[in-house]
């Protein structure tokens, strides 16, 4: 079983190990440096597209991810610092949960593909909509997964395109329903989504059935998705 879930625009700026991404045996190393290449022809004029930021920033951020591999790292968990990270609270859970997380969740990212909570990456920025990431990442990231038989997709619909997903697959939605206009949660949903993988680490869930015992923010399961209705 795997939980696939994004990670965050935010990285914390935490204390690095004592170890360089190039001596981690990163299980999509070859596939990395591939998008590092693609990175190095990139024109400086055309980084704020890419970024999405200031010029002097955008440059910033080019050159910390052109020199990944001779970057020192932390765990993958340790660096996103959104929404859904505050709320699934990482530092909170059981060493049980812990466990359950790191054998059963995977973080997709636009430069290295997936990682589990605990594996070694350094600081990056690069979204998975850019220089069609989703494309290059798509048949390598289908191929990991295909043997999975259950797999709980609470992906937004940008990194859903980087895996073509099999009959094993339940997305996972989160939708508002207010005066009978049914939308999808977007960013609002970023809570309680945090808070659901809380629960399923906290309750080492395996089986759908059991989604109907979370309940956040007046969310709650419907069979085949969390609603919430305003009106």
């Amino acid at each position: 079983m795997k939980i696939l879930i994004p990670p965050s625009e935010g990285k914390a700026k935490v204390k690095p190990l004592d170890i360089t991404f190039n001596k981690t045996n990163f299980i999509f190393e070859k596939e990395v440096r591939q998008v590092v290449r693609l990175l190095e022809l990139i024109d400086n004029e055309d980084l704020k597209s890419i970024y999405g930021t200031s010029k002097e920033k955008a440059t910033m951020f080019h050159r910390q991810n052109e020199d990944i591999f001779h970057s020192r790292c932390a765990p993958a968990i340790n660096r996103y610092t959104g929404v859904v990270y505050q709320h699934l609270d990482w530092e909170s859970l059981s060493k049980e949960a812990k466990n359950y997380m790191e054998k059963n969740v995977l973080i997709f990212s636009g430069l290295f593909g997936m990682t589990s909570p605990q594996t070694l990456i350094p600081d990056y920025k690069l979204k998975m909509n850019v220089l069609s990431l989703q494309y290059h990442w798509n048949p390598i990231l289908t191929e990991a997964l295909s043997k999975e038989e259950l797999i709980f997709d609470l992906l937004p619909q940008v990194y859903r395109k980087a895996y073509t997903p099999n009959k094993n697959v339940i997305k996972v939605e989160f939708i508002v329903e207010n005066k009978g206009k049914k939308t999808s949660a977007g960013h609002y949903g970023k809570a309680v989504k945090g808070k659901f993988i809380k629960f399923l680490s906290e309750n080492q869930i395996t089986n759908i059935n059991d989604f109907k015992g979370f309940e956040y923010d007046d969310f709650k399961w419907c069979g085949d998705h969390f609603m919430k209705k305003i009106n």
